[in-house]
């Protein structure tokens, strides 16, 4: 079993995970807090990943960064190489892809907290972005644990998506999915096998994570064990 597509997928997912925090919380905060009767065009912009073929998503981002397109020319211009079937570019494709894996409970986890609180501080004089900062997010954390690690798995299994934008080119795009697939194309059901258990593990620990830190067993977990 080789391990640098496996490697590189950790450290795609790591980048993306990031990213995602970056862009997600503000988001989130935003969309939890606004009052736009056009908010629902966003939060359907945001979750239109979880239900568009990855090959039609791929294929679209594809379009819009290659060299062709502003975004890929501009790219092209800065940095002096191109985005499609780069790392780059796969970081890109995998932010789009998993976006909503990350928004959507970090969205749930700040409505869930109790807006008295934040009227509190508000009276107090705290401005919004305070009591965010200040209220809202400590209270979220268990959202934001779920977000970040179902980002990070959804990034770690991707397929389709990395497969168009990224190619299959060792050291740089091939990521453990497309390992595998290589590895069923050619036969080598052993290696692929291999691979697959060790994902399969991988996968089922961070839900375990997930799973624990949703049902806050660390809080009542005994002391003496």
């Amino acid at each position: 079993m080789s391990f640098a597509p496996l490697l590189l997928s950790l450290k795609l997912a790591s980048v993306v995970t990031l990213i995602l925090f970056l862009l997600g919380v503000p988001l989130a905060g935003w969309l939890s807090l606004s009052r736009s009767r056009w908010k629902f065009l966003v939060e359907a912009l945001v979750a239109l990943p979880i239900v568009l073929p990855p090959t039609v998503l791929g294929y679209y981002i594809l379009v819009a960064i290659s060299p062709q397109s502003f975004l890929g020319s501009l790219y092209l211009k800065t940095f002096g190489s191109a985005l499609p079937f780069s790392f780059e570019g796969l970081v890109l494709a995998s932010v789009l892809y998993s976006l909503p894996f990350a928004v959507q409970p970090f969205l749930s986890s700040f409505e869930s907290v109790d807006r008295r609180l934040s009227e509190a501080a508000w009276v107090l004089g705290a401005s919004r972005a305070k009591t965010f900062l200040t209220v809202v997010l400590p209270s979220s954390l268990p959202g934001l644990v779920t977000g970040g690690v179902l980002s990070f798995a959804h990034t770690l299994g991707e397929f389709g998506v990395v497969l168009l934008v990224g190619g299959n080119i060792p050291g740089t795009t091939r990521v453990v999915s497309i390992s595998i697939y290589d590895h069923v194309q050619a036969l080598e059901y052993a290696e692929a096998g291999q691979t697959s258990l060790v994902l399969l593990l991988f996968s089922f620990l961070i839900l375990a994570v997930v799973y624990a830190v949703n049902r806050k067993v660390w809080a009542v977990w005994p002391k003496n064990c």
